[in-house]
């Protein structure tokens, strides 16, 4: 579902403009909330050994940056946050997820932000976080491109359209077209920390949750192609 800019529908199908949604809801999405003791109490210790460690942002980024990328040689996975830590390496969902479960650990809600794209591209899911009423993204990534963002981004919009730019093909053509809405894990309970059957129904539901359109069919239609050096830049890759 794509829903135009300053659209907001709700789960009984009411249209509101986002300027009318009670901003103590949208600020409350990711403000720091009360540590869940139950996963303390139950987390598996692989976690809980890699999670205390893994207290800031940083931390976290620094920490998938250091994991080889997964190419998914093999076909592809969605691994849990536990195989991930055990198989050494991930792609962007897979870095998503276990971020988002070190800032459960943490005390945050654990949120996922996907950026949809053109058909001819390749989707991106970065893991949200907040400081002091600023949003944040982690984010794993094999080129210079689509990276971490600082937390100093007022809205998830303001967030989600810093990727706009350097969202681009081969071509230069951009492909960025939408952005979700904050999806917070915590509705699959604690089951997902560990599984060990790959978490396609978290990448089905995200996919199908509400996202918002980064441009109109005008504006899309007066994109400027990137640039040969942005072209050339985002060839580099880490791993």
């Amino acid at each position: 579902m794509i829903i135009d800019p300053g659209i907001l529908t709700d789960r009984t199908g009411k249209v509101h403009t986002i300027f009318s949604v009670s901003l103590r809801l949208v600020h409350r999405l990711g403000y720091n909330c009360k540590v869940n003791q139950k996963i303390r109490q139950t987390i598996h210790p692989e976690l809980a050994k890699a999670f205390k460690k893994l207290d800031s942002p940083q931390k976290i980024q620094a920490f998938l940056d250091s994991l080889p990328i997964n190419l998914e040689k093999g076909g592809q996975t969605l691994r849990s946050p536990l195989r991930v830590l055990q198989s050494k390496k991930a792609h962007c969902l897979e870095a998503a997820l276990l971020a988002a479960a070190a800032f459960w650990w943490h005390g945050q809600r654990p949120l996922l932000l996907d950026l949809k794209t053109t058909k001819d591209d390749l989707e991106h899911v970065v893991a949200l976080f907040k400081n002091r009423g600023h949003w944040g993204a982690i984010s794993k990534t094999n080129h210079a491109v689509l990276r971490y963002r600082e937390p100093v981004y007022k809205t998830v919009r303001e967030l989600a359209m810093s990727y706009f730019h350097e969202y681009f093909l081969e071509d230069g053509r951009k492909t960025m077209r939408s952005f979700s809405w904050p999806f917070d894990l915590r509705r699959y309970g604690t089951a997902w920390l560990t599984a060990k059957d790959f978490l396609w129904q978290i990448e089905r539901d995200l996919d199908g949750s509400p996202h918002f359109a980064a441009a109109n069919k005008n504006q899309i239609a007066k994109l400027r192609r990137a640039d040969p050096i942005e072209i050339a830049a985002s060839k580099l890759t880490e791993w």
